[in-house]
């Protein structure tokens, strides 16, 4: 696939669908069914990590972690009775498409494989803009390990040094920042602009609209990179 010179590797859940408070819902309601009254803001919190891990960073190593599966399994099947009717974020295919027309390779690098990653691109509507995807089924680890962020790269052909990492959370910010990427954060998942910055984030836009009106001034201007 790598014949383009840039990759811009995109976050889905909460960066270009408006998805996170779906799954906070979704995980309340799936760990109050085993059992567990969590805070919806600590779900919201670690929304971007990957199953396993969001409910040991909930509940901790001491949890009866027989649970894990059916938890997990439970958020899946509440998460999937929105599958049909989920919101593409203001500005997300637009934006997409316009970095390909620009020569980007835009690369989707997300945990949401098989039904779900159907409904996701279904929602956002750029498929002819979309290069490759990464999926959690994909690596060993899922952010905040590098891992998705550097297999997206390799699907673009495209080394760190020409890349920028889109995301919403600061698992996101910290995956990119480890594989030597710039970082740039979305509001519009939820996490203040502060964590963002501090996670790694080298600019922090309202949303996908936002971004794209702001591209000339962004990490993502065409040709910004071969200057610094």
């Amino acid at each position: 696939m790598g014949s383009a010179e840039r990759a811009a590797v995109f976050d889905v859940d909460g960066t270009l669908v408006d998805t996170n408070h779906l799954h906070v819902v979704a995980w309340w309601e799936a760990l109050r069914q085993a059992g567990h009254q969590v805070p919806m803001h600590a779900v919201h919190r670690a929304v971007g990590l990957p199953s396993t891990d969001l409910v040991a960073h909930l509940l901790g190593d001491s949890r009866d972690k027989d649970q894990d599966a059916g938890i997990s399994a439970a958020h899946k099947a509440l998460y999937g009775q929105y599958f049909a009717r989920l919101p593409a974020l203001p500005g997300a295919g637009a934006l997409l498409r316009r970095l390909h027309r620009e020569g980007w390779a835009v690369v989707l690098a997300t945990s949401a494989g098989g039904a779900e990653l159907s409904a996701l691109r279904r929602a956002i509507d750029a498929d002819d803009a979309i290069t490759a995807t990464a999926s959690a089924d994909d690596v060993d680890e899922g952010k905040p390990s590098p891992e998705p962020v550097e297999h997206a790269l390799e699907l673009a052909g495209v080394p760190a040094e020409r890349a920028v990492f889109v995301g919403d959370t600061v698992w996101d910010m910290l995956a990119g920042s480890r594989a030597g990427v710039r970082c740039v954060g979305l509001l519009c998942g939820g996490i203040p602009r502060t964590d963002l910055e501090k996670s790694g984030a080298d600019a922090v836009y309202a949303d996908p609209a936002h971004l794209l009106s702001s591209l000339r001034g962004s990490p993502l201007a065409r040709g910004r990179h071969e200057t610094e």
